[in-house]
């Protein structure tokens, strides 16, 4: 049973290594059609909101720095050992599908225990998304709390619409556009209006790569710091040298 399943990773792997290959073509065919699709003017206008959204990606990598670099972990090494992930996040818009190079990247290159690994991996994929379920949304609520005369920076308010966010967290699908669908539960629970949501759906896609590849991040951040926590990291393959983890792959 163990050699049919890792005959089986195996082949999942070597697919996934082939739609790596082939995913930049279909990301350009895709945004292609998003912009012939779309009016020039409206995206114009909402260039604005992706250029806020990528600022507040930026962010939250920066925070994911922060946290591995608390946990004993360098962040430009954790960072450069997990790149090939996050491209893959950003290019497929997949949470799920990034699972496999995400546990690769954790056991083969952050010396990341198995177990630790395919949990944070799995569990992140779903629950904990910190681009599609946590940020955006809350991104949302708070641009269009005024519009209703809500102040956005009420304490009482911003508490609510964390547990809220967090609630609603739980079970969002990590496919592409899953941000959408948090920020329709998130928005009516708040007593916001959503014909926002409608609004930007012609940049959906750009702002979702970027919102995929924080997902995954989180997700390996979870797992690192949990495995640094335990005490049982394998230091020497975090601390090993990529050019060397390349060629014995």
């Amino acid at each position: 049973m163990i050699n049919a399943i890792d005959t089986l990773q195996a082949w999942v792997m070597r697919l996934v290594r082939l739609v790596m290959k082939l995913t930049p073509y279909g990301v350009l065919a895709l945004m292609t059609k998003v912009v012939a699709g779309s009016n020039l003017q409206d995206i114009i206008k909402l260039g604005s909101f992706v250029v806020v959204s990528y600022l507040g990606l930026g962010l939250m990598f920066v925070v994911h720095g922060l946290l591995v670099s608390a946990a004993g972990i360098n962040p430009l090494r954790f960072f450069r050992k997990i790149w090939p992930v996050l491209t893959f996040a950003f290019t497929s818009r997949s949470s799920a599908a990034s699972i496999p190079l995400s546990i690769e990247a954790q056991t083969r290159r952050l010396g990341i225990p198995q177990s630790i690994a395919s949990f944070a991996a799995s569990f992140g994929a779903t629950i904990g998304q910190n681009g599609c379920a946590g940020l955006y949304p809350a991104m949302l609520a708070v641009m269009v709390a005024p519009t209703v005369g809500i102040n956005p920076l009420d304490p009482l308010w911003i508490a609510t619409l964390v547990a809220i966010v967090t609630l609603s967290s739980a079970g969002v699908a990590g496919v592409g556009g899953g941000a959408t669908f948090a920020a329709l539960i998130v928005l009516p629970a708040m007593g916001l209006p959503v014909s926002l949501v409608a609004l930007l759906i012609s940049v959906e896609p750009l702002i979702d790569m970027g919102r995929t590849a924080l997902n995954v991040s989180g997700s390996i951040t979870a797992g690192a710091i949990t495995s640094q926590v335990m005490q049982q990291t394998d230091k020497a393959l975090l601390d090993a040298d990529e050019h060397a983890e390349l060629a014995q792959a």
